[in-house]
Parts: structure tokens; sequence; C-alpha cells
């Protein structure tokens, strides 16, 4: 025996190795992978950076040429403006000598105002200063500030992996709640990548068949919640990783969060043949059974009773599918095909709004193929008839309370096997319908009763916080128990 507890326990380490070296080949090559990524993208930025120095240099060089330009107008229409004034100054220097070359004074006094013409020449008023400088000077540029920053451009710092706060984590009513906290303070972060995957492992992460990670991006807090969850595995495997502006850091170290639930179908192989089942969903057909099925049912009772119970173990879990016979008579039953027997268990069950009648309950799997749930003293169910006016009412070896309150469109069912409590909430408002008290013995099997209408159960749910809270109050539940809870 020890010698192959050793060898069980080599076995195991064999796999886990094996599992490890699965994982190193995957990190080597995501390490090939995201090196060609890193070198990619660096490219991309060097290329968006020399395409915005070669968009900034032709931006600038454009404004001296614009610059040359104009100051080039300006100088050329003052050179005009000269070589205009030049040759109007020579012509009436000319007209002048000629003026000064008449030596009779009757003859010079006929030439008209030529004191006044040569006083008005254009060359008198033009200036002999440029108008715009040669300089460029203020056009220079002083990139020594921008060459050091460019030389002082490094990889960005790559954020720390988070810390999961195992402690702080909390799987209740549906929902997992993951808060994690950095090793030390970060203040480019941007926001938070959280990942997620469903498991059936509590160890070291596998790499072989998995799920693959579900992503929640854009994270701002320390902390989110993953609400409206169905756990029909075992476990949840949680990692978070760190991102700034520019690159993501490495995850957490993942963490295993447990979410157990019972998670079941209902089992098409032992229900009345009027009744359609397909995986969590009943629904009541009139023209699913033969006619004389129900006769036969009624002959059997009358002449020989209820069917007496088989004997089943109370160790024994009921296997993926019954053996059993299929329900009959007026038992409009179906049972789910997964037994328990410990632990606390809980589920949800909707009717049809037309459901003239249905019932929800557990029971051993000793039901007669035509006992009904709540008729017997291995049943537990609550009832609701809407045939002409509606009844609620709570049934357990064919004794019955009467629930005087409003029938919810959704009822809970809670089961704590090992504290013989089976109880029913509103599954809405989380109130309190009515509370069994007894010792179970053997394991119980969900029981659906169904006529006119249909069914609609809801498994791999987490006890809702709100009904570990009521159940804690025992004094407060006293007042929704009857005698009838005490029955074995």
């Amino acid at each position: 025996e020890t010698l192959q507890r050793i060898v069980s326990t080599l076995a195991n380490k064999k796999d886990e190795i094996h599992n490890f070296i699965d994982m190193l080949n995957h990190t080597i090559r995501n390490v090939q992978a995201n090196s060609s990524n890193a070198i990619s993208e660096l490219d991309e930025e060097f290329d968006g950076l020399y395409s915005i120095l070669d968009e900034m240099k032709g931006s600038m060089a454009n404004s001296i040429q614009q610059e040359e330009a104009r100051k080039i107008q300006a100088l050329q229409d003052q050179l005009n403006q000269c070589s205009n004034a030049l040759e109007s100054s020579e012509e009436l220097l000319e007209i002048a000598a000629q003026s000064l070359d008449i030596k009779d004074p009757a003859e010079f006094l006929k030439v008209e105002n030529i004191e006044l013409i040569v006083t008005m020449a254009s060359a008198f008023r033009i200036s002999l200063k440029p108008k715009v400088s040669d300089s460029m000077t203020h056009l220079m540029v002083d990139f020594a500030l921008e060459r050091r920053m460019l030389q002082a451009v490094k990889f960005l710092p790559v954020p720390k992996a988070p810390e999961i706060d195992l402690a702080a984590c909390l799987v209740a009513d549906n929902c997992i709640t993951v808060s994690w906290r950095m090793p030390e303070e970060d203040s480019r972060i941007d926001h938070f990548v959280l990942e997620y995957r469903k498991t059936n492992f509590d160890g070291f992460p596998r790499v072989k068949d998995e799920q693959r990670w579900e992503v929640v991006d854009y994270i701002k807090a320390t902390e989110y919640t993953l609400s409206g969850l169905k756990f029909d595995t075992k476990y949840m495997n949680v990692r978070v990783q760190a991102c700034n502006k520019a690159v993501a850091g490495e995850y957490s170290d993942p963490v295993t969060l447990e979410t157990k639930a019972f998670v079941f179908s209902l089992d098409s192989t032992s229900s009345h043949l009027n009744l359609k089942v397909e995986d969590t969903y009943v629904e009541w057909d009139p023209m699913g059974g033969k006619g004389q099925e129900k006769i036969k049912g009624k002959e059997n009772k009358s002449r020989s009773g209820a069917q007496s119970p088989k004997k089943t173990s109370p160790n024994t879990r009921s296997p993926a599918r019954s053996k059993r016979d299929h329900f009959a008579g007026e038992s409009y039953t179906v049972l789910g095909d997964t037994a328990f027997e410990s632990g606390q268990h809980y589920w949800e069950v909707r009717a049809q709004k037309d459901c003239k009648s249905y019932c929800v309950g557990v029971t051993y799997r000793n039901l007669g193929k035509f006992d009904q749930l709540g008729k017997t003293n291995s049943s537990w169910c609550i009832h609701v008839n809407n045939w002409l006016q509606t009844t609620f009412s709570a049934k357990h070896n064919n004794k019955t309370k009467t629930l005087d309150i409003p029938v919810p469109d959704r009822i809970g069912v809670y089961c704590d096997f090992d504290g013989g409590q089976l109880a029913f909430y509103n599954a809405n408002s989380k109130e309190l319908l009515h509370t069994f008290r007894t010792k179970f013995t053997q394991p119980l099997l969900p029981g659906f009763m169904i006529w006119c209408g249909g069914l609609t159960v809801s498994t791999g749910l987490q006890v809702p916080s709100a009904m570990k809270t009521l159940q804690k109050s025992e004094n407060g539940l006293s007042g929704s128990t009857s005698s009838l809870n005490n029955i074995a």
C-alpha cells in the first residue's frame, strides 16, 4: 500500500512535470512571438516619428520659401521703383540741360515751368533704404532640447504584475468579486485587464485541456465583479494585468477560486409519458402518453396501493440517467438526473404563466411509479394550483399546509442536506416561503410535477448570501415552519 501511494504520487508528479514542460515550451514560443511583435511595434513607432519629422521639415521649409518669396517680391518692387525714378531723372536732366543752353532770355522764358517739373522729380521722393532685411535668422531652429529628449527615449517601464488579494475575493450570489493591488504605487497605470476561465482543477493552472481565457478590458478600479455566472465547474482561475498608455505588464499569479454548485438536468428517461423534457425544461403534453396508461395506473393503485419503494443505498449517487420505469397515471413527474447526499445546494424554477398545476421539491429515489410529490414520507414539495382559483401549499407525507402568501413567478429551492433543512424562497425578493426540517437519510433528487404548462429549471447557482443570512436566524424561520416539517 505504501509503495502504491508512492507510485501514485510519482505518477501525479510526472503529469505535473509534463504539464510544466508544455507550459515552458508554450512560454518560449510566446517569447519569440512577442519579441517579433515588439520589434514590429518599435519600427512602427520610429516610422511614425520619422513621418512626423519629415512633415515638420517640409512645413518649416515651406515657411522659409514663403518668407524668401515675400522679401524678394518687396525688394523687386523697390528695385523697379528705383529704376523708373532713375529713368525719369535722366529725361528731366536732359531737358534741363537743353534749357540751360538757351542764351536768349526771351527764348528761355518760353520754356513752361521747367523749374517746377525738375523740382517734382520722383527721384527726390524715393527711399534709398531696403524695405526688408536680407536676414533669415528668425526662421532658424534650435533642436538642442528636442535632441536631448530624443536621446533620452527609452523603453517605457513595464507595469509590475498586480497582486490578487485572495482574502478580499468573494464568491456569492452567482457573482465573483476579484480584488487586487499593485506592489508599489504607479501613477502611469491607465487601466487593468481581468481574465478568467472555468476549470475543475484546484492546483496549478493547466496548459492542456483548458478553456480559453475570457477577457474583461479597461477596468479603472482595483476591483471587479463578474455577475450572471453559471457555476457548472468546480473552480475558476482569475488573473490581472496592469496597463499604461503604451504597454501591458505581466499577469498576476493566477488565483483559483472555488465555485462549486449543484448542476443537474431533467431525467427524460424516467419522466411521465405526457411530459416533454429537454435538458432543464419540461412541458406537459396531453398527446404524449397512451390513453390506457392513466387507467392502468388507477387500477394498480386501487388494487395494491402505492408501489413498494426500491431499496437504495444512502451512499449511492444517482447515475447520469436513471434506469427506473416511467412515472405513470396522474403522477406527471420528472426527476433530476443527479442526486446529492451532503452539502448545501440551490436551484430555481420558473413556471409559465398559463401553468395550471405544478410541484417543486425533493425526493428519495424510491418514489413509486404512481406516487406524487409530497404524498409520500420520502418526498417534500410546495404545490401551486391555478385551476379555478390559485392555491399555494407545502406538502409532505400526504399532509398539506396552506401558504397564505402570493405565488412568486420564480421559486428558489435551498437544501442543506447535513443540516436537515429544505427551504423555498421567492427568488426575486429572497423572501422565505416555507421551510421543512427533518433528517435526510438517503440521497435526494430534485423533483418536479407539471400539468398544463411548462417549467424552466436554472442550475449551477450559488446559494444566495441573503438566504445564508436567513438560515442563520433560526428563530426568524420558526413562523414559517409547521408540524409536518418534522415528519421524517
